[in-house]
């Protein structure tokens, strides 16, 4: 039978796949357009099967603040040309849409489906790798910050015993400026007392390690020793929780200093209450 170039050109546009692919599909199915979809569909589902061992390591971070909750996206895929593609970064901000509006907290078939179908267009593997949802209460404020071509996604909750102080523009671009902080410095933890002892003690016993391996410190009192580790310890510590990291804003503060800085010109007592870090391929 005849099949018109029309239906062809259509096909194509539903589905990407190749023109010479869909002439054959309509043929298959003797030009009926629902039937040559699905047969297309089916095979690419099945070259994306074939695909899906390999790796996703580029991708993109997608973050979307609504009411009082944010949802932290992490798309990947196989190349970073992909994660150009404006189809790749619409996928992205629906996926971020749907967990906000149904109240989904982990990938789950629904989200699944829709990067299958956007796979399958594009011919390359893709997936869903993690989401994060963080909500805000009465006296909370979320800001977020995405970084460069949206390799790292931040998203910031601060708290006030005033719930006005957090309204103000000064507060909003305090919070993010903090959210920009966390983006460049990775802080592990809030503070020394959210640290996972288990990794504090790994650390501490590299350090350890180090100081008995260190020719310099060989015959040393052991109190001597331990007041090095606790100093080695401590200046870790600070590298790694945000509230003791050198603001970015001005490295002479540390975060806590910026915070009590910014409560007195605020009239409130601001705090950070909670922080998600999102970066590509971790």
């Amino acid at each position: 039978m005849e099949i018109s170039a029309s239906d062809v050109k259509r096909l194509r546009e539903k589905t990407g796949a190749g023109m010479m692919e869909c002439k054959n599909a309509l043929v298959s199915t003797e030009g009926d357009f629902t039937k040559a979809e699905k047969l297309l569909k089916e095979k690419g589902l099945a070259a994306v099967e074939k695909r899906a061992d390999r790796a996703t390591n580029e991708g993109k971070i997608f973050i979307k603040v609504e009411n009082n909750a944010a949802v932290l996206v992490e798309l990947a895929s196989e190349t970073d040309f992909v994660a150009r593609n404006p189809e790749f970064i619409i996928l992205g901000g629906v996926i971020a849409d749907k967990v906000l509006e149904k109240g989904y907290t982990e990938p789950n078939s629904e989200l699944a489906g829709l990067v299958t179908d956007l796979a399958t267009k594009i011919r390359e593997n893709m997936s869903l790798k993690r989401i994060r949802v963080i909500k805000s209460g009465a006296n909370e404020y979320l800001s977020s910050y995405i970084h460069g071509d949206g390799n790292i996604g931040v998203v910031v909750k601060l708290g006030a015993d005033k719930a006005e102080a957090l309204q103000k523009e000064e507060a909003k671009t305090f919070a993010f400026d903090l959210a920009l902080h966390i983006a460049a410095f990775n802080p592990v933890a809030l503070d020394k007392t959210k640290v996972d002892p288990a990794f504090l003690k790994e650390q501490e016993d590299i350090f350890r390690k180090q100081l008995e391996q260190d020719e310099k410190l060989q015959g040393k009192p052991a109190n001597v020793l331990d007041n090095i580790l606790k100093g080695k310890v401590s200046k870790y510590l600070a590298d790694i929780c945000l509230l003791d990291q050198g603001f970015v804003k001005d490295e002479k503060q540390t975060v806590a200093q910026a915070l009590a800085e910014k409560s007195k010109q605020l009239g409130a007592a601001i705090t950070v209450n909670d922080y998600v870090y999102f970066k590509v391929g971790q």
